[in-house]
């Protein structure tokens, strides 16, 4: 089901005069705005890697992929119901948290055509109890009702592989492997090496070498 948060995000992108839901081949797209084709995309890039793939020969496409930076989680009693709690979840996203999705579409980006829209947004998760086996780790399930756009308090695009570059802002020795980058950037080792692997695979980093079993790199 369409949440709030993907219809709003289909009319900031539109504008107005744009199409929503339209049928375009073999596909149906988001939102078609003058001559670009929008896809609002909150799964997996890897979802969409294909259709994006094939669009972006003859069309100019976007792709949004937002970003929940900011969550506040509203309890009903139950589904419609009243509200009887609200909080702020611990959880934070970051515009770095595109890698995680960035490791699926290296292949189709960058492209002339293509554009990657990272709007970071503040949202309200709308709650009520679910009514499923109670797993170890929960004190009680819940289902979510609806996600509903509160702000976008930032956006980033990407167009080139240098743009990627834009995000790494930290100072790394020449050349650098991912312990130096996991510093930097205030993240895991692993997290590291994700970025590693995208920037390296759509041209922003290059090998050039190794130290031990380590690999170094350098900015291209």
């Amino acid at each position: 089901m369409e949440t709030s948060l993907h219809r709003a995000l289909k009319t900031l992108y539109g504008g107005d005069g744009a199409r929503f839901e339209v049928p375009f081949g073999r596909y149906r797209i988001d939102v078609v705005a003058k001559d670009r084709l929008i896809e609002i995309q909150h799964v997996s890039l890897a979802a969409i890697r294909d259709k994006v793939r094939i669009l972006v020969k003859d069309h100019p496409v976007v792709v949004v992929k937002p970003i929940v930076v900011r969550k506040i989680l509203v309890k009903q009693a139950a589904k419609e119901g009243k509200i009887v709690g609200r909080r702020v979840s611990p959880k934070k996203g970051s515009v770095l948290d595109l890698f995680d999705d960035l490791v699926h579409f290296t292949r189709v980006f960058p492209h002339r055509h293509l554009t990657i829209e990272v709007p970071l947004v503040e949202v309200e998760e709308w709650r009520y109890p679910g009514h499923g086996r109670r797993r170890r780790w929960r004190a009680r399930d819940h289902q979510v009702e609806d996600q509903k756009l509160a702000t976008v308090t930032q956006t980033h695009r990407f167009r080139r592989a240098a743009d990627l570059a834009d995000l790494i802002s930290c100072p790394l020795p020449r050349p650098f492997h991912t312990g130096h980058l996991a510093e930097g950037l205030k993240v895991s080792r692993w997290v590291a090496q994700r970025i590693a692997y995208c920037c390296r695979e759509v041209g922003t980093f290059r090998q050039v070498g190794k130290q031990g079993n380590t690999l170094l790199y350098e900015f291209v």
